[in-house]
């Protein structure tokens, strides 16, 4: 995989990471969330998409989507919900949260903030709940070619980098050292990293998707030459040699593999890169379009209502940038 493209996507999109709760229950017990467009608006303000992972720091659980099969997860275990799907958490499967929950907290003081579930059995589990958001649009190629829920096992893996992050989120989600914040945060970025990476190790030789097509020696090399140069006035003869290929089996096997054929693809990826640009930058349209490998302003401005639905400008008003 190409682990280059794959940080160029992620740097794009602004993935920003950040742990709120801490969760400490003994049995039985059970916590349910809301929807990440619910939930969102209240833990991260003016994110576009949130992602939910949950660590177990002690004990055993069970997780899922609402109304779908739970998984069973051990002491060490990550679960993720890539496309923000209302799910649970319970002591034992099928438990559902009791209705009228309580609205999320609006405001916060010190993270991550502590939440006991007091069932009065024996057994007790400790769970490390965060956030990761990115922007969904224009383009986010990752998140279409995640599932609704990666379940990563500690098990077998007590040595590899992936428990090294586990261990370390847990240990700064006591809160209790100077700049833990900021540290949980970029830890849930790495260990999200390392989730998708885990996750594409076990893709089937016949998946289809972007993280499929990353994958591809073939197509993987002319994703990589086109995130490296996306201002390159690229056409499809230049990514087939790049490819090693004829233009009709790159077209045809990239479209297959990835969704989109590659000069699509290669428009899309650069109305993001805009887009970034336009939230995070005070750089005039001329010099981004220069950048993202339109000729003029006019050009960009055209592409980009064309693209998106709005003109940059109006885009750059309607976002702010995250800090």
């Amino acid at each position: 995989m190409s682990v280059d493209t794959l940080s160029d996507v992620l740097r794009a999109v602004r993935l920003t990471g950040a742990v709120f709760f801490s969760v400490d229950a003994s049995t039985p017990w059970v916590a349910e969330a809301p929807p990440a467009r619910e939930l969102g608006r209240h833990v991260m303000p003016g994110i576009e998409h949130v992602i939910e992972y949950h660590v177990m720091k002690r004990g055993t659980a069970w997780g899922g989507i609402i109304g779908e099969e739970p998984i069973q997860l051990e002491t060490g275990d990550v679960i993720v919900f890539p496309q923000g799907d209302p799910h649970v958490l319970s002591s034992e499967p099928g438990m559902r949260a009791p209705a009228g929950r309580p609205a999320p907290p609006r405001t916060f003081t010190r993270l991550p903030i502590a939440i006991r579930h007091e069932g009065g059995g024996p057994e007790r589990a400790e769970i490390v709940c965060g956030f990761l958001g990115c922007d969904l649009r224009p383009f986010n190629p990752l998140l279409a070619a995640l599932p609704r829920v990666i379940h990563i096992p500690r098990r077998g893996a007590e040595d590899s980098v992936f428990a090294q992050l586990v261990t370390l989120a847990v240990a700064e989600s006591a809160g209790q050292a100077a700049g833990s914040e900021s540290m949980l945060a970029r830890v849930s970025e790495l260990l999200f990293v390392e989730v998708v990476r885990r996750y594409v190790a076990t893709l089937p030789s016949e998946q289809r998707g972007w993280l499929a097509g990353l994958r591809d020696e073939r197509i993987g090399r002319v994703l990589g030459v086109v995130h490296h140069r996306p201002a390159h006035p690229w056409s499809l003869d230049e990514l087939a040699h790049e490819a090693g290929m004829s233009r009709s089996n790159l077209a045809e096997s990239f479209a297959n593999l990835v969704g989109i054929p590659p000069m699509q693809y290669l428009a899309q990826w650069r109305m993001q890169l805009a887009a970034t640009l336009l939230s995070t930058t005070s750089l005039g349209l001329a010099e981004i379009a220069d950048r993202v490998g339109y000729g003029s302003e006019a050009a960009l401005s055209r592409a980009y209502k064309r693209s998106v639905g709005v003109a940059p400008a109006d885009w750059r008003r309607g976002k702010r940038p995250v800090k």
